[in-house]
């Protein structure tokens, strides 16, 4: 028989640097989670992504035990990490402050076409290059389909 399910928790915390601290610790701690366990579970499995922005989904069983999906980061993470800048512009429609090509769009658009509302290839790397747009970042070059 399925456990019964008593709540979802959507957290972004940084690749291997879970910690009982906030926003960690009172997000779990409010719903009776293990805040310890949590974090030695999501630190093991992520390992390999080191400092990078992970979405987690945890869901909180009744008996106080839960299970977690790591998703791919953001693909506003991702974009920042292409064009090497800071932050995204306050203004996207005048100020721009970087650019991407469609090659990086692309190669964004498959890593997160898991996470992403897409059917096709085609319609993924439209997705990440409005994210790119509303960035203020210009994509540059010839769109590839």
């Amino acid at each position: 028989m399925a456990k019964e399910v008593s709540a979802l928790i959507k957290l972004q915390v940084r690749g291997g640097a879970a910690n009982p601290a906030p926003p960690v610790g009172p997000a779990l701690g409010a719903k009776g989670v293990n805040i310890m366990e949590f974090c030695k579970q999501f630190n093991a499995r992520t390992q390999d992504k080191q400092g990078k922005v992970l979405p987690a989904v945890i869901t909180v069983y009744a008996d106080k035990s839960f299970d977690f999906v790591i998703k791919t980061p953001p693909a506003a993470v991702q974009l920042m990490e292409a064009a090497k800048i800071k932050k995204g512009s306050p203004q996207s429609n005048l100020q721009k402050v970087g650019k991407v090509t469609w090659e990086q769009v692309k190669a964004i658009a498959e890593d997160k076409m898991a996470d992403l509302n897409a059917f096709t290839p085609e319609s993924a790397m439209m997705m990440v290059a409005g994210t790119a747009r509303s960035m203020g970042l210009n994509v540059t070059g010839q769109k590839p389909f």
